[in-house]
């Protein structure tokens, strides 16, 4: 029960990743926040939870909105009187194209979606975990942020900003009791892949030297340790979970 009595948000977590990290969050005993553009998905995920003797309650969210982001932290605060664990996990993969065929709206989307979502989320949320001196940020980044994928050159920017923006954001912070991380998982078994040609989920399994792609529950675990109080020295980090791809 690594998060008893810990009010989390997972934005994008309706399924995937974002799934497996809310009923991990609230197996650990956490109330969780299912943030996402998805309702009828969230709500049933946060009924399966209730059913489960579980707290959770599902928003509908826009991350690309800055309205809809207030409007969540805001009823989560409302609901709870606190906030304590942010997962900024929402994201697309946009589709597998070379440079000269990205378009700008390619380019607006995944920017707007995976990169502009966690600034407005984190400028957001810093003021309340501020006021209680208290705070576990979790940003999903990806392998294609550290080492970049062909022909998905939108989604390799935006992650890589994402790992920078962590860096920048634990540091002014530090002071003030929260702690900001990144997670870089390589390819995992999400619906997310349906985006890509089968061509380009192989590039990258064929990179990983466990020879697979990643469960959603294996970076659920990681992010949930990420999000305790276990974790009391380490910020402003990007821990791999690759298979053994990353080599820094």
């Amino acid at each position: 029960m690594l998060l008893t009595g810990k009010v989390a948000i997972v934005t994008g977590a309706a399924r995937g990743i974002g799934a497996a990290t809310a009923e991990r969050f609230a197996r650990e005993g956490a109330a969780v926040v299912i943030a996402d553009i998805d309702i009828p998905e969230a709500e049933r995920l946060a009924q399966s939870l209730v059913s489960a003797h579980f707290t959770a309650i599902a928003i509908k969210t826009d991350v690309s909105s800055r309205a809809d982001i207030e409007r969540l932290l805001h009823t989560a605060e409302e609901r709870f009187s606190k906030i304590d664990i942010l997962v900024n996990n929402a994201g697309i993969a946009g589709r597998a194209a070379p440079i000269e065929e990205v378009t700008d709206d390619d380019w607006e989307q995944m920017m707007s979606i995976d990169l502009r979502s966690v600034f407005y989320c984190c400028q957001a949320i810093i003021p309340h975990m501020k006021a209680h001196r208290y705070g576990r940020i979790i940003n999903v980044a990806s392998i294609a942020g550290k080492e970049g994928n062909p022909n998905m050159i939108p989604y390799s920017t935006a992650k890589a900003a994402v790992i920078g923006f962590t860096k920048a954001l634990a540091k002014e912070v530090s002071h003030d009791g929260i702690l900001v991380n990144a997670v870089s998982p390589a390819v995992i078994e999400t619906a997310i892949l349906e985006q890509l040609t089968p061509e380009q989920v192989q590039y990258m399994v064929n990179r990983i030297p466990m020879g697979r792609t990643g469960k959603p529950a294996e970076v659920a675990a990681l992010i949930t340790w990420l999000a305790s109080e276990e974790v009391s020295f380490s910020t402003g980090h990007c821990f791999d979970i690759s298979g053994g791809r990353a080599t820094y």
